[in-house]
């Protein structure tokens, strides 16, 4: 199983909570997307099926929003609004 952080699962994700809980599934076949981009960990292949979770990250959400914006702003659409923090 994949995820994008490890840290979230167990707090986030009953899915993968409940059978961890369980017994069902290990701790140790869980592997964080990034270690498989950073060369650290390897998804054998012919091991079975491979079941990607995305728990959701904050990072992942303001990524989207710049690349949204930059494209907007590139095509030269959208309203533009002042927020003030």
């Amino acid at each position: 199983m994949v995820v994008d952080s490890r840290r979230a699962v167990p707090g986030e994700v009953a899915d993968i909570r409940k059978p961890l809980e369980a017994g069902m599934i290990s701790d140790s076949r869980i592997v964080e997307l990034g270690e498989i981009v950073m060369g650290r960990r390897v998804v054998e292949e012919g091991r079975g099926i491979t079941l990607f979770k995305s728990v959701g990250l904050a990072i992942q959400d303001v990524i989207a929003a710049s690349l949204a914006y930059r494209k907007a702003l590139e095509l030269q659409i959208g309203t533009r609004i002042e927020v003030d923090l």
